[in-house]
């Protein structure tokens, strides 16, 4: 049986969406080990998470791919940012990443309904309600790093992030 074509504009916002998931899961491990220089191991912990998640949404792209007889290319990808000043920079870079990955994403879907490709629709409506919840962490960071403002209340933080995710 063929396989369902993708549209060509639709193919290279797809490509590039596999390379900007691939690129988070660098920026994630980046902060990840900012964190861990600075003794923040549940913020560590943490963006490795996210880094884990971000190879899952990149390997789903590869496969819906795969699936439509196209092979996804792994091409160049940035270099992460790795100097930070402050966790509150750290935690407002998280929105700038999910930001710009949520306008990736719909700028794909529009090019997928501009094309009248059904399937691309269908599989990035996924990704779509995924970003709701990834702006809602990053927001969410922002706010409690904020809020972290009597003496140890960063310590305290990092603790309780350490202790959610043990408890995972």
């Amino acid at each position: 049986m063929p396989k369902i074509a993708i549209k060509p504009a639709t193919l290279a916002a797809l490509k590039a969406q596999y390379i900007s998931e691939l690129s988070n899961v660098n920026y994630y491990l980046a902060l990840a080990l900012w964190s861990e220089k600075q003794n923040l191991n549940g913020f560590a912990g943490w963006f490795k998470k996210q880094s884990g998640e971000e190879s899952l949404h990149a390997a789903k792209i590869a496969e819906h791919l795969i699936d439509r007889g196209e092979l996804p290319e792994v091409g160049a990808i940035p270099a992460a940012k790795i100097d930070f000043n402050s966790l509150i920079e750290v935690a407002k870079y998280t929105q700038t990443i999910e930001g710009g990955t949520t306008e990736k994403i719909h700028a794909a879907y529009q090019t997928a309904v501009s094309e009248g490709d059904l399937p691309a629709q269908l599989f990035l409506q996924w990704y779509i309600t995924e970003q709701v919840e990834e702006e809602a962490w990053t927001d969410e960071l922002v706010e409690r790093v904020s809020g972290a403002t009597c003496a140890g209340g960063l310590g305290e933080l990092d603790r309780h992030i350490e202790r959610y995710l043990g408890g995972e």
